[in-house]
């Protein structure tokens, strides 16, 4: 059974929202119910990898001494000051 739903949402997002709906050959409503029904299926909990990123994975070795949470809290700082 279908409901009506009100959201509030930015402008930009909306008309880019539809325009990637368009795009995809389904309209914003399709859109958005597909992902609500992505984000809340229990059938499938783990996601599934693609293959790139998974052959991508262990790539870079970091430098375990180093604290990259303050690193890039700094750089924030200093972008934002």
């Amino acid at each position: 059974m279908d409901s009506k739903l009100t959201l509030k949402l930015d402008s930009k997002i909306i008309e880019e929202a539809k325009v990637y709906a368009k795009e995809s050959n389904t309209s914003l409503s399709k859109l958005i119910e597909n992902y609500l029904s992505a984000i809340t299926s229990k059938k499938d909990q783990k996601r599934k990898v693609n293959p790139i990123v998974k052959s991508l994975t262990g790539i870079i070795k970091l430098d375990d001494s180093k604290d990259y949470k303050k690193a890039y809290t700094g750089y924030l700082i200093e972008k934002y000051k």
